[in-house]
């Protein structure tokens, strides 16, 4: 949240090791006034009462109309651990740091109802305001005996006590329980954002659940009137769902942007190398870069694109303006920057598309397939793209590419990020993330921006029409050893219209507090 000059980022915090548990989990706390460089204040909530002595788990910030703001958090409670919804406030408002929070005896404010498992209900998310004035939070749930993933909704007067809605405001079978959820309204005319409790004519919503390893979607229109949410479809629990990021990526939370009216949001990546690896290092898991969210002009899904904060981390660049044709088989480094710690952005176009009926159809060839960087089956382009953290003989390296396949009279284009050569270490997930995107390859060129941070590559496909973000653990890729080329293994040459790339400039993270 935004409040006084800051950006404050609460995060879920062990104090005592670099893995999860389930008996001393705590809020840390940090601000910056950019949200690049980072200042790490004391814990804003840790256990110390009978409603969350067993933890302080996730939840959100809200801020009142007289611009106080509340917290809204789950407490595992003495009582086995039951999840219960608490408040918090600031112990002085007129601090702007909120260094300190308290808690009101009048806590829990909201248990589980009797149709929810006592540890299948959690994580508030930001409240809103209706026509009618009354306060409205979804609380994530799983119905008792059964895979259904639900958002119970609350109402209140005054944000003390809550009413549970009859009937949650959106509910999915199969999909177990509904982490993290989040609700918020888009504009349908521009990228602005638009304050939580916005509703009118030139806004549609947003539901987002975390589910099966995945932040799904869904869009729809809602009435706080009637309290119904009206989705253009259903969660599924399979690729079908709509997704913030295709990668590993997970638990997001947006909120609005008051000084810029912008919706950002932020997800987090876990460590896909082992326990003791993470021993070894001394920490677990990390935020994504903050990501500008807003509407694709389709109105069917969402972009999503780094904060324009970021690129003040750009220093030393190089940049290709003449077009260069890369034909099969063909590499192209990008040097004079560091490659562990980068900024790129490419532009690739396709000189002839023909109708060629010997080429698979994409519906013919199965998803491993399409996102396997070392198959070209099906493709009439591709693969192309970068390899980033890559050694000098690329016996290490992560593809992240395109593939453009037959698809019906036209063509669809995949994106992927293939971490299967991304280290020649044993003990580590490497996994192969892709989706389709969303454009004509016929008319329109294909982008990719990467920003690479040593163990970490965020990569935005064709101006955030699909993101995909990968955990890697390179061996010999490492430091000035690192190496970034274009790269084309396709049977047919693509021609590489603009290449920009920037050697990135450490930011600083929790640094000590100088106020």
């Amino acid at each position: 949240m935004y409040y006084k000059g800051f950006y404050h980022l609460f995060y879920q915090n062990n104090p005592l090791a670099p893995e999860f548990s389930r008996t001393r989990i705590i809020w840390g706390h940090s601000v910056s006034q950019d949200m690049v460089n980072w200042i790490q204040l004391e814990p804003a909530l840790v256990p110390s009462e009978s409603f969350d002595i067993n933890s302080c788990w996730s939840g959100s910030a809200t801020i009142l109309p007289d611009g106080r703001p509340v917290i809204l958090y789950t407490g595992l409670d003495v009582n086995n651990k039951q999840q219960v919804t608490v408040v918090a406030e600031p112990k002085d408002v007129s601090d702007p740091l909120l260094r300190e929070w308290v808690k009101p005896k009048y806590n829990p404010v909201m248990v589980p109802p009797s149709n929810v498992p006592f540890n299948c209900f959690r994580d508030p998310t930001e409240a809103w305001k209706g026509q009618d004035g009354k306060w409205r939070v979804l609380i994530g749930a799983k119905e008792k005996d059964t895979e259904k993933g639900m958002a119970i909704l609350y109402r209140s007067d005054d944000f003390v006590q809550w009413t549970k809605y009859p009937v949650p405001l959106l509910e999915s079978e199969g999909t177990g329980m509904w982490e993290c959820p989040d609700f918020f309204p888009v504009s349908i005319t521009g990228k602005e954002g638009v304050d939580t409790s916005v509703n009118n004519a030139s806004v549609r919503h947003v539901l987002k659940a975390s589910f099966g390893g995945n932040d799904c979607y869904v869009i729809g229109k809602y009435s706080s009137e009637t309290e119904d949410f009206s989705a253009d479809y259903e969660f599924t629990n399979t690729s079908a769902d709509l997704r913030y990021d295709h990668g590993t990526f997970y638990a997001s939370k947006a909120f609005f942007d008051s000084v810029k009216n912008r919706r950002i949001n932020w997800g987090w990546v876990i460590e896909t190398d082992s326990k003791e690896d993470d021993f070894k290092k001394g920490w677990a898991g990390l935020m994504t870069l903050p990501r500008e969210i807003w509407m694709d002009t389709s109105g069917k899904k969402l972009m999503q694109w780094p904060i324009e904060e970021i690129n003040n981390l750009r220093t030393k660049s190089v940049s290709l303006d003449d077009c260069y044709e890369f034909k099969t088989g063909s590499t192209f480094e990008i040097s004079g920057i560091t490659a562990a710690q980068a900024d790129v952005e490419v532009t690739f176009n396709l000189p002839f598309l023909e109708n060629n009926p010997e080429i698979l159809d994409a519906d013919q060839v199965d998803d491993a397939t399409l996102f396997d960087r070392d198959s070209s089956v099906g493709c009439v382009y591709g693969p192309f793209g970068l390899l980033a953290l890559a050694s000098s003989d690329l016996s290490e390296q992560t593809a992240i590419f395109f593939k453009v396949i037959r698809r019906g009279n036209g063509y669809a284009v995949v994106m992927c990020s293939s971490e299967k050569r991304s280290s020649l270490r044993d003990n580590i997930k490497k996994s192969s993330h892709g989706a389709f995107l969303d454009i004509d390859p016929r008319h329109e060129k294909i982008s990719l921006r990467c920003l690479i941070d040593h163990s970490i590559i965020e990569s935005y496909g064709v101006g955030g029409k699909t993101v995909i973000t990968s955990r890697v653990y390179p061996k010999l890729a490492i430091g000035e050893a690192a190496k970034l080329y274009v790269f084309n293994d396709g049977e047919n040459g693509v021609i590489m219209t603009s290449l920009e790339a920037w050697s990135m400039r450490n930011a600083q993270i929790n640094s000590n507090p100088t106020y």
